[in-house]
């Protein structure tokens, strides 16, 4: 690192904070300029200056300068053009395109090429930035109470290397004696009052100048939200009084009055204007004006359906100011994908509004491409989708949709240990209403519409081409999707998905195997009979404060699914299955709970984890047997990643192995429960890189015995002897839109090993440090694994 520095430079090798007992060290060290380079421990290389080194031994920085010269005069002459010859489109189109490449090529010249822009030069010794640095933790230790806090700094050099020591003497930081409020105003005062549990300052706490920005922010919403439409944050002010002997303050809160009234008025919506806007002047005498739910509505030409569109605006004449309400009702809009945009405006008399919705039509037709990598198993491949859009199909807001998908992808064979090649493919056609249907009544469109409801059936047909089958089926669906006004809560119930599969080609290994496990009494060779599927499910999301988004607050997902297969065939006297089978048919009930769980630790450093249960019970006519799809299986990159996908289990059943060793499993292991529980430590290291350490739990059983699998049957007295444990270390490249994921996991307890011979993880040794064949397990993934 400190290779070719000049004379007087010195790099900079750690930022230390001394005297923090009480401030958050974490927030003052965020403060602190510049960071140090992240170096690796014991080998001191940093990976980030030495690619930023290798991009910038082949930057020319003068070239880029010439570019930018060339493209400038390039759009210049652009301009004169366009100047003359008015706005011609491929003028316009080489405009557009000079302008891109100069931004591109400016952003080249500040910040560097591709390897530059990926690595980061070395932090150098700046005595400017320390000052900047001793200025910005006093300021924050003042905004946070520390009202008699001072900083000094202590530089010590080695060599070429600089060592910066920040001493931090706090002091005591002072504490919030009283909150008062100062308005004439009794309405707001009633408000305040109300919801003053609600507030961020509270007597007691230490003083935080980012509470009072809170506060300031939860009170403007909360009036928004009561009525008080003109009411802004900039009539809010805040008065701090400090006590320096008692080491506390007092905070006055003034509500300042309008300039253009007495007082700040609730406002009422007196009317709603709702405009489809045509898309062009030349259709503007084709108008079509009515009026439904006190909502006037002016369409170009008759083709919406007012009923739909009222169900979405969730506000009422006579009603009170309401912005929460006004958002979501132009989410409501934006989400029926009927509209280009959605603006509402509000026009003002006295304290009376008038709701202005103005829209304009989304192309009728939309044809969208897209192709990528997907991974579900084993290794990425390919694909190719396509859909086709028609909205406003039968002019009640409803689309029309086509779907064709295609794909490969790297499989486990079901037979062998190796990845293979899978092909998919996959076309439907289904009509979505922004309504519930069927049993649902007329009315309930009012009623429900603020869950933005939505209907869609289905017919589709997909065919699979795994290495050991060929599988096809056609199928049909009728679904119902709704959720809570803040989407915390998203619902699907599938109220009939109905299926008929076939299996056309089978291996004769894959079928030998399934005549094996017949004969020793085994029925999974009827899973691979031409079947008739059909189930009623549910489904509810509970969303805990956006998780997804992995920002800096703790978020939580449940995801809860309920499944049962048949149920029809409870009031018929169809047979069970047997050996003269031709069409098979199932029963089964199927549960799942999938709960995950973000909690940051700073802001770099966050730990995750996830646990996941799954039962699936076959009963009647299918004879012990699920539909192949409906198994669950354990191992694999989203699951026990020590293990390879779909192999972990039953229980303390050992596999048949092959000809690879110990933990060469050639067959695939369905089974009818699940359990799994997996942890993550997730830090950021430099750049798009990431790195995690993981533990996974877990393991899959079936209910009742099963002569072909010995030790699979889940045993309360047992199953927690038989939990399977892997762990390991992940590397991570987040690029913001996309997040390359491989992780290298090794087995430390087997299950399917004697009782008292489970623990493996001293097979790993400097000789061997990746155990023995097969124990550990590098998996390839998209996104984060859960």
């Amino acid at each position: 690192m400190t290779k070719n520095l000049k004379e007087g430079e010195y790099a900079l090798f750690e930022n230390e904070l001394s005297g923090v007992e009480k401030a958050d060290e974490e927030a003052l060290a965020g403060l602190i300029q510049p960071e140090t380079n992240f170096r690796i421990p014991l080998l001191n290389v940093s990976p980030g200056v030495t690619i930023y080194r290798v991009g910038k031994s082949f930057f020319d920085s003068a070239r880029v300068a010439r570019k930018i010269s060339e493209k400038e005069q390039e759009l210049e002459e652009i301009k004169i053009q366009l100047d003359s010859l008015g706005d011609d489109r491929k003028l316009l189109k080489k405009r557009d395109k000079a302008e891109s490449r100069i931004e591109s090529l400016n952003h080249k010249a500040e910040f560097g090429n591709g390897l530059m822009r990926t690595g980061n030069p070395v932090a150098l010794l700046d005595s400017s930035l320390i000052d900047r640095s001793v200025k910005n933790m006093s300021g924050y230790l003042q905004n946070n109470g520390f009202f008699d806090s001072s900083l000094g700094f202590e530089v010590e050099t080695k060599g070429k290397k600089a060592y910066i020591t920040y001493q931090v003497k706090e002091g005591p930081p002072y504490l919030i004696d009283s909150i008062y409020t100062r308005t004439d105003n009794e309405e707001i005062r009633k408000l305040l009052n109300q919801q003053a549990s609600k507030s961020f300052l509270k007597t007691g706490n230490f003083y935080a100048q980012d509470d009072i920005i809170a506060e300031r922010n939860r009170i403007e919403e909360m009036l928004k939200n009561n009525g008080f439409y003109m009411f802004s944050k900039s009539y809010l002010e805040y008065f701090v009084y400090t006590d320096s002997v008692g080491k506390k303050v007092q905070v006055e809160q003034r509500v300042q009055k309008p300039t253009f009234a007495d007082k700040h008025n609730i406002y009422t919506v007196d009317k709603i204007n709702f405009r489809v806007n045509p898309p062009s002047d030349e259709f503007a005498d084709r108008q079509v004006n009515r009026e439904l739910h006190g909502i006037d509505f002016n369409f170009y030409r008759d083709r919406y359906s007012e009923k739909i569109l009222a169900s979405r605006v969730l506000f009422d004449k006579s009603s009170k100011y309401n912005r929460n309400i006004v958002i979501e009702s132009q989410k409501q809009l934006s989400n029926l994908d009927l509209f280009r945009f959605v603006n509402i405006t509000f026009d003002t008399l006295g304290t009376s509004l008038t709701a202005n919705i103005f829209t304009q039509p989304a192309q009728k037709y939309q044809l969208t491409n897209q192709v990528g990598l997907s991974i579900t198993e084993q290794l990425p491949g390919p694909f190719f989708s396509t859909s086709l859009r028609n909205r406003n199909f039968f002019r009640g807001g409803e689309i029309l949709e086509f779907n064709f998908r295609a794909g490969l992808e790297g499989v486990a064979s079901a037979t062998n240990q190796g990845v293979y090649q899978s092909r998919e493919l996959g076309v439907s056609g289904s009509v979505i209403f922004p309504r519930f249907l069927i049993p649902f009544w007329t009315s309930s469109l009012e009623k429900f519409g603020k869950y933005n409801p939505n209907t869609r059936t289905q017919i589709g047909y997909n065919y699979t081409n795994r290495p050991e089958y060929t599988r096809s089926g056609f199928n049909g669906l009728l679904s119902y999707t709704w959720a809570t006004l803040n989407n915390r809560q998203q619902f699907t119930l599938n109220l009939a998905d109905i299926n008929f599969i076939r299996t056309p080609r089978v291996t004769p290994e894959f079928r030998q195997i399934l005549e094996d496990l017949f004969d020793q009494g085994n029925n999974l060779v009827w899973s691979f009979l031409p079947s008739f599927v059909s189930s009623i499910s549910g489904q509810s999301i509970i969303n805990f404060n956006r998780y997804g988004d992995f920002q800096s607050k703790p978020s939580s997902l449940l995801r809860l699914f309920g499944e049962s297969g048949g149920t029809l065939l409870n009031f018929t006297n169809t047979r069970g299955n047997n050996e003269n089978t031709e069409i098979a048919n199932f029963q089964w009930l199927k549960f799942q709970a999938d709960f995950r769980r973000y909690y940051p630790i700073d802001r770099k450093q966050t730990f995750a984890y996830r646990m996941n249960f799954g039962i699936a019970q076959p009963y009647g006519v299918s004879n012990g047997i699920l539909p192949y799809e409906k198994y669950f299986f354990a191992g694999g990159g989203t699951s026990i990643r020590a293990w390879q996908a779909r192999r972990l289990g039953p229980g303390s059943y050992k596999p048949n192995q092959g000809e690879g060793g110990r933990y060469d499993y050639p067959i695939e292991q369905p089974a009818e429960m699940i359990i799994e529980s997996m942890l993550e430590y997730r830090r950021k290291l430099y750049g798009y890189f990431d790195m995690a350490l993981f533990v996974d739990i877990g393991n899959s059983w079936v209910i009742g015995p099963d002569q072909t699998r010995p030790g699979a049957d889940f045993r309360f007295d047992r199953f927690y002897k038989e939990l399977a444990v892997g762990t390991g270390i992940g590397l991570r490249m987040d690029f913001d839109f996309l997040v390359i994921r491989l992780d290298l996991a090794t087995k430390a307890i087997d299950p399917a090993e004697p009782d008292g011979e489970r623990w493996v993880l001293d097979n790993i040794s400097f000789r061997s440090p990746f155990g023995i064949k097969g124990q550990t397990v590098l998996n390839f993934g998209i996104g984060y694994p859960f």
